[in-house]
């Protein structure tokens, strides 16, 4: 929670006006109880009709004041917590953008969302009961005990028992809860994880009938947390009946202990009273001190949860002192003796992998499934880091530049096709904000995709669904394709991102995107020897290692990995040999 606390410093002064506020209207809190032993000591058993009018109007607009810094506080402390969230959930937000893969491989995507709502929700909630009720319990404890042992020092000790009474129940009470509030944040998290799974694998789901299965892995998480949270919630629900038993067995001994000094005549009636409610506001306030002890627990571990997103600095940054690239040399892609290993991995994925991509030539990397393929890809817009070697464009380190100017020579189209909510219009933009409507029609042309947008309802303005759930993967495919050529990069790389495509489509695909990139450096990751048999260098890549570089017809001859897998799919006619 301390970690958390430097976000406050912008709302330090309606902080000091809440304690202002709250101040003021203890004071009117306390001051009730003695205008109403007045009232009855002097007005009503001394007769006296005028005091009883006067100290009642006075009452009144006491209350009256209470009652409007109440409303003025409360106000302000939402207003103060809305505010903090906000801005601590624009920090988390813009911390998980900046980490690298290495990162969200350490916060799962279900705990990210976890953190960034509920949590922070928790943080919220506690710090609204904190900022109303923190400060004015203690203020309105201590002076409640002050005024109370001021009317009736002889009856102090019940105040006394009370308190200690209720200390020991909330000691009870926050040794059982606080262990459950840790355990209560995970299962959000293990439910969270469950219910995405679900949603986003629900074709396989259906596809295999195995939704008894997710049902009832569901449930199971779903019970645990609600056994918890049931759990927990008894455990407050236990406070309030304990709360009224001891409010009424105190109220019993006041009168009981007060009726027989009232009959020595050592106490007034009106003192015993104003004693009551002066006991009740203790008791009060030391409830509202333990709800706030045992809401704290759990906003603690929230606030430790989000700390810990806002603390971890991601691996992959900017350098102090960036290069600039120059702007004579243009997409020249080179892999220098490259080596990675995946955190936590015993062998590396990738081992000794050099090779050169030029500009205006389209480099192929072709392997078997585990072969380090997308690895190599992920490498050149820094996704992860080389664990040894060098991955340079234009010569320059890609570590010695900012992500912001490698970027912007990367065009990157994933092996998952990823649509955004919004428009098909909007997804092709996304690749250049400012594009022209005659710039989207030739991306989505080059791409193949013109014809089938054409067919749509809305055309170009088709809505498209969250990750593009009402698309085919195909359609997908081309408008992801038609991302990265709006951009117009230097560089172009492709992630397997054709073999959603038909042969004929993949064709024509291939054919518009040569003129397209005719000047710039083309990467493509494949699955297919059709996708890459014209390409004018290709990779081919085993167990980590590069195992044969060059064209197609070569490798037939000179790589028994790359013959291997051409005639897996190929047969002798159609690869010419």
């Amino acid at each position: 929670m301390k970690r958390l606390l430097k976000y406050l410093k912008p709302y330090t002064l309606s902080i000091v006006v809440i304690f202002v506020l709250v101040y003021v209207q203890v004071q009117t809190d306390l001051q009730l109880p003695d205008y109403m032993a007045k009232i009855i000591n002097q007005g009503i058993i001394g007769k006296d009709t005028g005091l009883i009018w006067s100290t009642g109007g006075l009452m009144l607009l006491v209350s009256l004041l209470g009652a409007a810094c109440t409303v003025a506080y409360g106000y302000i402390a939402v207003k103060v917590a809305t505010g903090f969230s906000k801005t601590i959930r624009e920090e988390v937000f813009s911390k998980v953008e900046s980490f690298s893969l290495r990162e969200f491989d350490k916060f799962s995507t279900a705990s990210l969302i976890t953190r960034s709502t509920n949590d922070i929700q928790q943080i919220q909630m506690v710090l609204v009961m904190v900022l109303r009720m923190v400060l004015s319990a203690p203020i309105l404890g201590i002076g409640a005990i002050i005024k109370a042992y001021g009317k009736a020092p002889s009856m102090s000790w019940i105040i006394g028992l009370a308190v200690a009474v209720l200390f020991g129940m909330f000691i009870v009470l926050f040794t059982i809860a606080v262990p459950k509030f840790k355990l209560l944040q995970k299962m959000v998290d293990r439910l969270n994880l469950v219910t995405r799974e679900n949603l986003t694998g629900l074709r396989v789901i259906r596809a295999f009938n195995t939704e008894e299965q997710e049902e009832v892995k569901f449930a199971r998480a779903n019970r645990d947390l609600t056994d918890l949270n049931l759990f927990v919630n008894r455990l407050m629900v236990i406070m309030q009946p304990m709360m009224i038993m001891i409010l009424n067995v105190v109220s019993i001994m006041i009168v009981w202990v007060g009726a027989h000094e009232i009959g020595t005549g050592s106490l007034q009636i009106g003192d015993m009273i104003a004693f009551m409610q002066y006991a009740m506001q203790v008791i009060f306030a030391f409830l509202m001190i333990s709800i706030i002890f045992i809401l704290v627990p759990r906003a603690s571990v929230s606030a430790q949860r989000v700390a810990d997103v806002i603390d971890t600095e991601p691996l992959i940054r900017d350098p102090q002192e960036p290069k600039r690239y120059s702007p004579n040399v243009k997409g020249i892609v080179e892999f220098k003796n490259v080596t990675f290993s995946y955190p936590g991995a015993e062998t590396p994925i990738l081992k000794d992998v050099s090779f050169t991509a030029k500009a205006g030539e389209t480099t192929a990397i072709i392997g078997s499934t585990g072969s380090g393929k997308s690895t190599v890809i992920n490498l050149i817009p820094r996704f992860y880091d080389v664990t040894d070697g060098q991955v340079l464009i234009d010569g320059l380190d890609v570590r010695n530049v900012t992500k912001e100017d490698l970027c912007d020579k990367i065009g990157f189209v994933p092996q998952k096709g990823v649509l955004f909510t919004g428009t098909v219009d909007s997804n092709i933009k996304f690749g250049r904000p400012n594009a022209t409507n005659a710039e989207i029609k030739k991306a989505a042309e080059t791409a193949q995709a013109y014809d089938f947008i054409m067919e749509l309802d809305g055309k170009f303005d088709t809505p498209i669904a969250q990750g593009g759930a009402n698309v085919s993967g195909g359609q997908k495919q081309r408008l992801a394709i038609a991302r990265a050529i709006i951009k117009k990069p230097e560089i172009y790389i492709f992630d397997d991102s054709f073999s959603a495509l038909d042969f004929t489509t993949d064709a024509a695909l291939r054919e518009a995107l040569s003129a397209e990139t005719r000047n710039a450096t083309v990467l493509i990751v494949a699955q297919r020897i059709s996708t890459i048999m014209t390409a004018d260098k290709i990779i081919v890549l085993d167990e980590g290692r590069v195992v044969g570089v060059g064209k197609h017809q070569d490798l037939l001859k000179t790589s028994p990995v790359y013959l291997e897998i051409a005639t897996s799919q190929l047969s002798p006619e159609e690869l010419a040999l």
